[in-house]
This record gives C-alpha cells, structure tokens and sequence, in this order.
C-alpha cells in the first residue's frame, strides 16, 4: 500500500526508463567529466547498436519522412 502523502511517480514511456537525480552542487568540472563519460558510452553503445537502436528509434517516435519538396532550390530567395 502506498503512502498518501507520497506523490505518485510518473508511469515512464519505457518500461525500463529510470528517473536520475542530477545533483545540483556539482562543480563545472564534475558536470563536464560526467558528460564527457556518457558521451564516450554514447558512442561507444551506438557502436556495437547502431542499427538495432535506430530501429527502436524510428518505431518509438514515429517514422519520420524528409519532404524534400518543402526545401527551397538553392537558387531561390527564401
């Protein structure tokens, strides 16, 4: 049973999504190392992922089609 005073967490988008508390007494310096350490893990899980999440990608957000007849010729004024 839950706590009535407890607000209740949001339901996450994906079933394994997590909720980060991101501390903010962190010097500039700690938030760049961080960030530098998950974009290393960024590139190198798309590396060995790629396509496979790519693919998850496009079904979690739709399938989104460029219309190439909405971009102006290069010659025409915008």
């Amino acid at each position: 049973m839950s706590d009535p005073k407890q607000p209740t967490p949001p339901t996450p988008n994906h079933p394994r999504a997590t909720n980060v508390a991101i501390p903010d007494t962190w010097t500039p310096d700690q938030a760049l190392a961080i960030f530098e350490l998950i974009d290393e893990l960024r590139e190198k899980i798309f590396a060995l992922y790629g396509c496979p999440i790519q693919d998850l990608l496009q079904e979690q957000q739709g399938c989104f089609q460029f219309d190439e007849s909405n971009t102006p010729a290069p010659d025409r004024p915008f």
